[in-house]
């Protein structure tokens, strides 16, 4: 068949598919859209240029044009032209950036109550446009979802889907063997990759080795029942992809020991046990500038190591009354999520029996040790992403994706830097920054839209937007992303917030609920 014919076809296909999603929250695909106007934040280092028109043909950029110089008129002659079949969306005087990716993600959970409409709704109204779930409630579960939004018959950002590892055996997976089978099998059915949490070694490096065969990609929390015969340098040299979180790097770190220092009566299955002396382990690994922390950071580098930090979802143990009295808990956090968060035996993260100022110091110190590394990891020119794993730890999705971005600025990320680590670095990491992560002609067409500046101020990508107090002395909300593009899709970002605070409001009505903070029963 004729090149032009299949490319006709594809295109019929595409919006045949998306017109059966259109919805009040959502506009398009249009066969010409120009984004007029606007200051371009690239997500590859770039400083912001404008004003640019962008031109987007389905969903596909066609065109990036810069059209004048700030504070002269644009000569509208020069600007590309809109057809009679187009749609223009003036965003003079706004700013622009590639779609948000997210690698480190959790598409809900039946414990949280949370399903995927509302999820997804959060992480777009926040810009989020691309997501890597980390393993969630199944590889069918997710590649039914990663294919309804592969058709925009949904209102998601496209999914890349890490299975956990053995999820489905039916038996306990303890040879090399099995673990081949498992990875072959995993792969045949779709999955993008695997998530790891620990396995015997033996398990470890024969499943690794499969999936770098065959192609796929990988994540790994590092999990302190495995990780003091596997710890991140194993996993790196096996081939895996990208660490989560930090565990298994202090332990690569470790000098005059091959274990953490655990407390004799220490139980895992305790949570504030098991999050508690977490925080006291970067003070047992080698101290900045050693020679041990340099051999470390380089091999990783050289074996184009990802870290993926995920900073947010632990802030709490640092500063719990910051996290649990978060602002937009009252008007997007559901309840059955609010319970969850809760202080709890049973409940994963919910690690609050006593948590106390000894704990959050030790956090604290801890968190200056876990940055400073990630930051000179990137410095010495390797890859940091923005993760979130929210819905654990109180922090909500959608809006655990600004304060990532602030985290990374505190770790001394300039901006730009945290931009990119946002949008190219995570493409890069998917291996899909031929598609996404940078706006360049024949990628796809996802945009994040904000009317203020988000390198001078991260806040204003929080849905609640930043505070500003006026020229006339009043206090305003400024900010919230406004548009989400994904697909040559326009989604209406406040509409989506309006959508899920709605999704709230019925919970709390049907549960004549309140949000009470914990132990208040009055």
């Amino acid at each position: 068949m004729h090149k032009s014919i299949i490319t006709f076809i594809c295109g019929v296909l595409f919006f045949s598919a998306f017109a059966k999603a259109q919805s009040p929250l959502q506009e398009g695909p249009f066969n010409q859209l120009i984004i007029r106007g606007v200051t371009l934040i690239n997500g590859n280092g770039a400083p912001p240029i404008s004003p640019v028109d962008i031109v987007v043909e389905g969903n596909k950029i066609t065109e990036i044009k810069v059209v004048g110089y700030p504070g002269v008129a644009i000569n509208e002659a020069k600007r590309p032209k809109l057809r009679a079949d187009g749609k223009e969306l003036d965003a003079n005087g706004m700013y622009l950036l590639p779609g948000f990716v997210d690698c480190h993600v959790h598409i809900g959970g039946e414990a949280q109550g949370a399903d995927p409409d509302y999820v997804f709704k959060l992480w777009m109204a926040h810009g989020v446009t691309t997501v890597r779930e980390v393993s969630g409630r199944g590889r069918d579960f997710t590649l039914d979802l990663k294919k309804k939004s592969a058709r925009n018959s949904i209102i998601a950002p496209r999914i890349i889907s890490h299975t956990g590892f053995g999820q489905g055996s039916k038996e306990t997976i303890t040879t090399a063997q099995q673990a081949r089978e498992w990875v072959q099998n995993n792969s045949k059915n779709g999955s993008d990759g695997i998530k790891f949490f620990g396995a015997p070694p033996e398990v470890m490096q024969a499943a690794l080795e499969e999936n770098k065969k065959l192609g796929l990609t990988s994540s790994m929390h590092h999990a302190q029942m495995s990780v003091a015969r596997w710890n991140v340098l194993n996993s790196a040299r096996a081939g895996l992809t990208s660490m989560e979180h930090w565990y298994g790097l202090p332990e690569a770190l470790f000098e005059n020991t091959t274990v953490q220092n655990y407390p004799l009566d220490y139980n895992y299955n305790n949570e504030q046990h098991r999050f508690g002396e977490a925080g006291r382990l970067w003070a047992q690994a080698a101290k900045p500038g050693s020679e041990k922390w340099n051999a470390v950071m380089e091999e990783l580098i050289a074996l184009d190591f990802t870290l993926d930090p995920t900073f947010n979802i632990y802030e709490a143990s640092r500063d719990l009354m910051r996290a649990r009295r978060a602002e937009w808990h009252e008007d997007y956090t559901l309840p059955s999520l609010w319970r969850f968060y809760q202080p709890s035996k049973i409940s994963h993260g919910s690690y609050w029996h006593f948590w106390g100022t000894e704990e959050e110091v030790h956090w604290k110190n801890n968190y200056r040790m876990w940055m400073a590394f990630v930051n000179e990891y990137k410095n010495r020119g390797g890859r940091v992403t923005v993760g979130t794993d929210s819905g654990f730890i109180f922090q909500l999705y959608g809006f655990a994706y600004p304060r990532e971005l602030e985290l990374l600025r505190e770790a001394g990320f300039h901006p730009l830097e945290v931009i990119r680590a946002a949008t190219l670095n995570g493409a890069e990491l998917l291996n899909m920054e031929d598609q996404v992560g940078s706006v360049e002609v024949n990628k796809l067409a996802d945009f994040v839209i904000v009317e203020e500046n988000p390198l001078q101020n991260l806040k204003v990508l929080y849905g609640t937007g930043a505070i500003k107090l006026t020229d006339d002395n009043e206090v305003v909300r400024v900010g919230g992303v406004k548009y989400t593009i994904k697909d040559g899709i326009i989604y209406d970002a406040k509409e989506l917030l309006r959508d899920v605070k709605s999704q709230v409001d019925k919970a709390k009505k049907e549960e004549n609920f309140t949000l009470k903070q914990p132990g208040v029963n009055d």
